[in-house]
């Protein structure tokens, strides 16, 4: 799997056009206006970003996309501001808390399948802390970045935890195989 390499000084770009789409979100204005010409070819290229946005240290929102098709510069701030007024799990944040407001980039590497047999050989083929890890079955699908195991270290806890979110009963991955893919991320924040 190949993850992008992105500069520090595309890091801190993309980290202040982020800040400025949950900034403009929170009060009904515009995103900043993209003029590509501004921007490295990295920037350019398509990407697939998450943006998690968090008070205090609680999430206050995360959205993004799995999979590429548009320009990263782009991809980050549609994806702050949609994580700052669209994330069903929570209210729209308010133009008061946005200086309280931490945001974190993820890009994702493309998610690549990942083969099996059953259950053992699943968690035998998993790496904490490394793959983030995409579930699905039929027409339900549910993620997990993999900063995810920082707060569920165990791969059974986590995989049923995702199963969970996926709207799923938890223990699903032990008796049935999943469509299992797994792609890592460059991750930064504030």
């Amino acid at each position: 799997m190949t993850v992008a390499i992105i500069s520090d000084e595309d890091r801190k770009i993309l980290l202040d056009l982020a800040r400025r789409s949950v900034e403009a979100a929170s009060i009904g204005k515009r995103l900043p206006k993209i003029n590509f010409e501004n921007y490295s070819q990295t920037l350019k290229e398509t990407g697939a970003s998450f943006v998690t946005l968090t008070n205090r240290g609680s999430l206050r929102g995360c959205i993004g996309t799995l999979e590429a098709y548009q320009p990263l510069v782009r991809d980050v701030i549609e994806h702050a501001a949609a994580a700052a007024v669209e994330d069903f799990r929570f209210n729209p944040v308010r133009p008061e808390e946005v200086s309280s407001i931490e945001i974190e980039i993820s890009v994702l590497s493309k998610p690549e399948v990942l083969i099996y047999s059953g259950p053992d050989e699943l968690l035998d083929r998993l790496k904490p802390g490394i793959d983030g890890v995409i579930l699905k079955d039929g027409r339900m699908r549910a993620t997990f970045l993999p900063q995810v195991w920082e707060q569920l270290p165990d791969k059974q806890e986590f995989l049923s935890h995702l199963c969970s979110k996926m709207g799923a009963s938890e223990g699903l991955w032990k008796i049935k195989n999943l469509e299992v893919f797994t792609y890592q991320v460059v991750e930064f924040h504030e």
